[in-house]
């Protein structure tokens, strides 16, 4: 362990995975608003 230094660590990954993430919540939100709207329009 005497190689460890405090933030050098490859966080790559990590990062698009949280992106990737963070992307599909956006969509996920944008769907439902768009659900939402379609129902307060058409429904009867």
């Amino acid at each position: 362990m005497t190689d460890y230094k405090p933030g050098k660590m490859d966080i790559s990954v990590q990062t698009e995975t949280f992106g990737g993430f963070i992307k599909g919540i956006i969509y996920v939100c944008v769907f439902c608003v768009a659900v939402l709207i379609f129902l307060a329009i058409y429904a009867t």
